[in-house]
C-alpha cells in the first residue's frame, strides 16, 4: 500500500493497554526514542474487565514489575480505593495483594505518566500493517497512510485484533468497551508470516450501585493496615470503599439452564477458546451442575461513577436473559444494568513462535507482548510488556538479553510457560505454577530483581538506593535479633498472654519469632531498643526467620535446577543429528530451539529419556572439541 513516512523511532509499540504502557515506558527509560500508538487514547491502560489489580499469583507479578522499575505498582498505589491481602491464613508464599481501582483515575494517571515521559511520544492512530525489510521489522503503517520507521516494533494489541463481541444471538465487530477493533492489521500480520488463532474472554454486566440492596449482602471491607504495591511507598492511607458478597441460587441456575440455547457460548457462534480459570456464569452452571450457589462480588468501579462491576458473572447471554438471572440474586432484585455482559473473540499468536526475549523467531526485531501472546489478565500483560520493552532496548544497544528464569521470578515462570509449553487457552498465572514459590514471594521481589534492573539501566538511582538501605536494615536487624536474648522473668508474662510456652532459659528473639503464635511486632514490648522498620522490612524479616529451614531446602533445589539451565544449547543446533532421540523430540526441539537443557526438559513431547540422550551427546561433543 502507499504510505508516507512521518518520523523515525528506535522502538514503536502498537497498543497502549497494560502491556503497551510498560513496554513503551521501559524502552524510553532505557534511552530509546519511543512511540506508543493507541487505536484510541481513551484505551490507555484501560481496565476493560475487572476494576482491580493483583490477586493470587497476579500480585506477585505486580510486585516484580515494580521491583524492575515498571509502572503498574506505582500507578495502582495512586488510584486504588480498597486494598486487601489475600490468603493470609496460609503461608507467605501464597500471600497476594489485591487492590480495587478507580478505573478512570488509573487510566488518567497512566496516560499522564506516558505523556510526561522523556523519549516517549504517545499518539492516537490505528496501525494496519508492518514494514518488513529482509525479515526484519522496520516500522508501521497507519490507516491514514502515515507511516513511522523503527529499529524495533512491539505488538501489544490486546483483545482489539479482529475483535468480535457476542451478546446472545447477536454479534458484531468491536474492540472492548465499544471501541473500534483492529481488523486490517490481523490480515496483514498473517501475510507477514504470523500464524494467528482465536481466543475468547468475557466480562460481566455493570449496574448502577444505587439500585442494589446492600443490606442483603455481606460487606467486604479493605484491610485496616494498607500494604502498598510499590516498594517506593512505605505506607498509604486513604478512606477505603467496601465491596460486597452475594450468591447465585437455584432460581438463578434455572433461568440460565432454560436459556442455554440462547447463549453464544453454547449456540455455536463462538469459535475461540475461553479461559479455564475465569468461566462465564453459564459455563459454571453447566460444568458444576452439583453446586447450589456461586460467589458474586459487587465491586465499585470508581469514586466518580455509580457503576459497579458484578464479579463472577461474565456471560454471553442476550440482555433479556441477563436481566432475568441477575434479578434472582439477593440484593440485585431491582438492579439497573448500564452495560450488558458480553463475550469477545480476538486474534492472537501461538507464543511458541517467540524466543525467551519475546522476539519473534522469524521476524527479527519484532517483539510481542500481552494478550496477543495468548495470556489473560492485566498483570500478565504488563509483565510481558515490560520484558519486551527491556529486551528491545538492550538489543538495539548491542547488549545481552535480559531473561529471568523460573527460579528468579514469576515473570520467568510466565514467559517460560508460554514460550516453552505454549497454551491452548488464555493463560493465567497462579502460585501453583511456580516450583520455587517460597523463594518467589511478593515481599522479596525487590531483593530478587531491583539490582538486576539497575544494572540494565531501568531501575532509577532513587529506587536502587532505597533497596540497598532496606536490605542493609533487614540484614542488621536479623543479626541483632539472633544475638539479643529474652529472659524468662521479662518475657513469660507476654508469652502467656499469646498462649506461647514459657521460657526455661534465655532465648534469642529470633527463636521466639519462629513460634507460629508470635511475630516481630508482638515482641516490641520486651524489645524496647529496636530500630524503626517499614512494613515491607518487617514482613521480609519475619518470613526469612520463620521459614529459614524451608528456604534453605528450596535454595538447594534451585542449585540443581541451575545446572540444567546453565547447560546452554547453540541456536543453530540440529537435533536431527542426535542418535537415540525420538522423532517427536527431534521435531519439537528443532521447532523451538531451546536456549538450555533446562528449557528443553520442559518442552511437551520431550521425555526425561530424551534429555539423558541429549546430555550424553553434548558430553561427547565437548570431548571431541578438546
Amino acid at each position: 500500500m502507499n504510505y508516507f513516512i512521518l518520523d523515525e523511532y528506535d522502538v514503536i509499540v502498537v497498543g497502549a493497554g497494560h502491556a503497551g504502557c510498560e513496554a513503551g515506558l521501559a524502552a524510553a527509560r532505557m534511552g530509546c526514542k519511543t512511540l506508543v500508538l493507541s487505536i484510541n487514547l481513551e484505551a490507555v491502560a484501560m481496565m476493560a474487565c475487572n476494576p482491580s489489580i493483583g490477586g493470587t499469583g497476579k500480585g506477585h507479578l505486580v510486585r516484580e514489575i515494580d521491583a524492575l522499575g515498571g509502572e503498574m505498582g506505582i500507578n495502582i498505589d495512586k488510584a486504588f480505593i480498597q486494598s486487601r491481602m489475600l490468603n493470609t491464613a496460609k503461608g507467605p508464599a501464597v500471600h497476594s495483594l489485591r487492590a480495587q481501582a478507580d478505573k478512570a483515575r488509573y487510566h488518567a494517571e497512566m496516560k499522564k505518566t506516558l505523556e510526561n515521559q522523556e523519549n516517549l511520544d504517545l499518539k492516537q492512530g490505528e496501525v494496519v500493517d508492518l514494514i518488513i525489510e529482509n525479515d526484519r521489522a522496520a516500522g508501521v503503517i497507519l490507516k491514514t497512510g502515515a507511516a513511522y520507521r523503527a529499529r524495533a516494533v512491539i505488538l501489544a494489541t490486546g483483545t482489539f485484533l479482529k475483535g468480535k463481541i457476542f451478546i446472545g444471538e447477536w454479534s458484531y465487530q468491536s474492540g472492548p468497551n465499544g471501541l473500534s477493533p483492529s481488523v486490517e492489521l490481523a490480515e496483514n500480520l498473517k501475510r507477514c508470516g504470523l500464524s494467528l488463532r482465536r481466543f475468547k474472554t468475557g466480562t460481566p454486566a455493570r449496574a448502577l450501585g444505587r439500585t442494589l440492596d446492600y443490606s442483603k449482602m455481606i460487606e467486604q471491607p479493605g484491610d485496616e493496615k494498607i500494604v502498598p504495591f510499590s516498594f517506593m511507598n512505605d505506607e498509604l492511607k486513604i478512606e477505603q470503599v467496601s465491596c460486597w458478597l452475594t450468591y447465585t441460587n437455584e432460581e438463578t441456575h434455572r433461568v440460565i439452564r432454560e436459556n442455554f440455547s440462547r447463549s453464544a457460548l453454547f449456540g455455536g457462534q463462538i469459535e475461540g477458546v475461553g479461559p479455564r480459570y475465569c468461566p462465564s456464569i453459564e459455563d459454571k452452571v453447566y460444568r458444576f451442575a452439583d453446586k447450589e450457589r456461586h460467589q458474586i462480588f459487587i465491586e465499585p468501579e470508581g469514586l466518580s461513577t455509580d457503576e459497579v462491576y458484578i464479579q463472577g458473572m461474565s456471560s454471553s447471554m442476550p440482555e433479556d436473559v441477563q436481566i432475568a438471572f441477575y434479578k434472582t440474586i439477593a440484593g440485585l432484585e431491582n438492579l439497573k444494568i448500564v452495560r450488558p455482559a458480553y463475550a469477545i473473540e480476538y486474534d492472537c499468536i501461538n507464543p511458541q513462535e517467540l524466543q525467551m526475549t519475546l522476539e519473534h523467531r522469524k521476524i527479527e526485531n519484532l517483539y510481542c507482548a500481552g494478550q496477543f501472546n495468548g495470556s489473560s489478565g492485566y498483570e500478565e500483560a504488563a509483565a510481558q510488556g515490560l520484558m519486551a520493552g527491556i529486551n528491545a532496548a538492550l538489543k538495539l544497544a548491542g547488549k545481552e538479553p535480559f531473561i529471568l528464569d523460573r527460579s528468579e521470578a514469576y515473570i520467568g515462570v510466565l514467559i517460560d510457560d508460554l514460550v516453552t509449553k505454549g497454551t491452548n487457552e488464555p493463560y493465567r498465572i497462579m502460585t501453583s505454577r511456580a516450583e520455587y514459590r517460597l523463594l518467589l514471594r511478593q515481599d522479596n521481589a525487590d531483593l530478587r530483581l531491583t539490582e538486576k534492573a539497575y544494572r540494565i539501566g531501568l531501575a532509577t538511582e532513587e529506587r536502587y538506593r532505597k533497596f540497598l538501605k532496606k536490605r542493609e536494615k533487614v540484614d542488621q536487624e536479623l543479626k541483632r535479633l539472633m544475638s539479643t536474648y529474652a529472659h524468662p522473668g521479662e518475657a513469660n508474662a507476654l508469652l502467656e498472654k499469646y498462649g506461647s510456652a514459657p521460657l526455661q532459659s534465655k532465648t534469642s528473639l529470633a527463636e521466639l519469632i519462629k513460634r507460629p503464635e508470635l511475630n516481630y511486632e508482638i515482641l516490641a514490648e520486651i524489645d524496647p531498643g529496636r530500630p524503626a522498620l517499614s512494613g515491607h522490612e518487617i514482613t521480609q524479616l519475619e518470613v526469612s526467620i520463620k521459614y529459614q529451614g524451608y528456604i534453605t531446602k528450596q535454595l538447594q533445589q534451585v542449585e540443581r535446577f541451575k545446572k540444567l539451565e546453565n547447560r546452554k544449547l547453540p541456536p543453530d543446533f540440529d537435533y536431527g543429528e542426535v542418535e537415540g532421540l525420538r522423532i517427536e523430540a527431534r521435531q519439537k526441539l528443532n521447532q523451538l530451539k531451546p536456549v538450555s537443557v533446562g528449557q528443553a526438559s520442559r518442552i511437551s513431547g520431550v521425555s526425561p529419556a530424551d534429555i539423558n540422550v541429549l546430555l550424553i551427546h553434548l558430553e561427547k561433543r565437548r570431548r571431541r572439541s578438546e
